[in-house]
């Protein structure tokens, strides 16, 4: 239990610091009268303690979903009740640990009934162990001079996993897009090399593709129809060194790489391919064999929470050397990494050009809008101006760095980290349908 003075409280006892000096110059004998001041308002407060509700009789409880996606807003619910003598309103906050930004920081609510409910959004900000460490309660006496406050310690975990909930809804978007135009369709026939059916031949068809010996069975003009292939490899390599760390776009860059990796993985095994992760940092962290079937998604997101925030810089050669001697065929490596410094640039460059002897590299690059930003704004000092050239100088790095990699045959992606998930489906779609892999 708290009590303290409220702001009513500590006007009314400096009220009396003006009177007390116009006595004590009028009538010096009468400086006594100060005293007085100081007591009057301290009986004041003592009876607006007695006469509040007591912490005691107060009860707080906390009601919070024990997982939440990283970069998804979550509501928890505060509810403060008292059995007796129950304030009008009370004052309500609710405190988290790092991973987890409690918003409004405190707020106001009535009391009906001896209770009262008040909603706080949790901001997951990284992913981990968040916990709701604290909550408070405070209301004031019937005279508006005391604070009583009840404090508790609730101890309640939320896990802040990847963000699957915006993963799944993405895709189930993309899904119901793509359906409407036969997107979905043209997946499954038309455009592969591996045998599906035969149907009767239409205006507008391949003539290549005419099957003439059935036709000659059937009497009638039979074509053949293709499907895309299935069961490729795709081999998604996160790198969750110390760059991808850095924050952007309101998460640190490898929670967006993890997104757009477990949008590509909810599609990829809808589609009937074999999905695997990889993630490395100074050494190899995660790495899983390749795995088939929607129920396999569980799996690459366990994996991918496991994915930890690095301080170490990235070894391409190691991390992806030793990829490369866990892929027995040809696959699909999707790439996810960020590059600061021409010698980390060269190092990487170096390493996907081995890999991409053997394999189709799909490179994703997350475009900064921050550092697009500075480059456009006006300048109007001369720091401005000095951000501006940095920022000029770093983007300029990497488009010779992308362009590199593009003269070498490999595929790019570069989309905000907001665009990133839907903008690397539409190339691995576009992969299938071309047949690169």
């Amino acid at each position: 239990m708290t009590l303290y003075p409220t702001r009513r409280a500590i006007l009314l006892t400096a009220a009396g610091a003006p009177l007390a000096l116009a006595m004590a110059v009028a009538a010096p004998q009468l400086w006594v009268a100060a005293g007085a001041w100081v007591v009057m308002a301290a009986g004041l407060m003592l009876a607006d303690a007695l006469l509040s509700a007591k912490p005691a009789a107060a009860t707080l409880a906390v009601s919070a979903p024990r997982t939440a996606g990283v970069g998804r807003p979550e509501a928890a619910e505060v509810t403060a009740a008292s059995e007796g003598g129950a304030p009008q309103q009370v004052e309500v906050a609710l405190g988290g640990n790092d991973r987890l930004a409690v918003s409004p920081v405190r707020q106001v609510v009535r009391l009906a009934s001896g209770s009262a409910r008040a909603t706080f959004e949790l901001a997951p900000g990284r992913r981990g162990e968040g916990r709701l460490e604290r909550v408070w309660a405070r209301w004031q006496g019937p005279l508006g001079l005391v604070w009583r406050q009840r404090e508790a310690a609730p101890a309640r975990e939320v896990l802040v996993t990847p963000d699957v909930q915006g993963v799944k809804e993405e895709a189930l978007r993309l899904f119901a897009r793509d359906a409407a135009f036969g997107m979905k369709a043209q997946l499954e026939t038309g455009e592969g090399s591996d045998f599906h059916a035969l149907k009767e031949f239409q205006t507008g068809m391949d003539t290549r593709a005419i099957d003439w010996k059935q036709s000659a069975r059937h009497a009638r003009l039979v074509a053949r129809e293709f499907r895309t292939e299935r069961n490729h490899h795709v081999i998604l390599a996160i790198d969750s060194g110390r760059l991808m760390s850095a924050p952007l776009a309101g998460l640190a860059r490898v929670d967006h790489a993890i997104n757009a990796a477990l949008l590509l993985a909810f599609v990829g095994l809808k589609l009937g391919d074999r999905l695997g992760l990889f993630a490395f940092d100074s050494r190899p962290r995660v790495a899983s064999g390749v795995t088939a079937g929607a129920q396999a998604f569980p799996l690459i997101q366990r994996l991918a929470a496991e994915i930890d925030y690095s301080a170490e810089e990235t070894n391409f050669t190691l991390g992806l050397t030793t990829l490369a001697g866990r892929l027995d065929r040809r696959a699909l490596v999707v790439v996810f990494t960020d590059f600061a410094d021409p010698t980390s640039a060269e190092l990487m460059v170096e390493n996907v050009q081995r890999l991409m002897r053997t394999h189709l590299v799909l490179f994703v690059v997350f475009r900064d809008q921050e550092l697009e930003d500075l480059v456009r704004a006006e300048p109007k000092d001369a720091d401005d101006v000095s951000r501006a050239v940095v920022a000029q100088a770093l983007l300029r790095q990497r488009d010779a760095v992308v362009g590199r990699l593009k003269r070498l045959g490999a595929q790019i992606v570069e989309a905000p980290a907001g665009e990133l998930g839907p903008a690397l489906v539409g190339a691995y779609l576009d992969t299938k349908r071309r047949e690169l892999v």
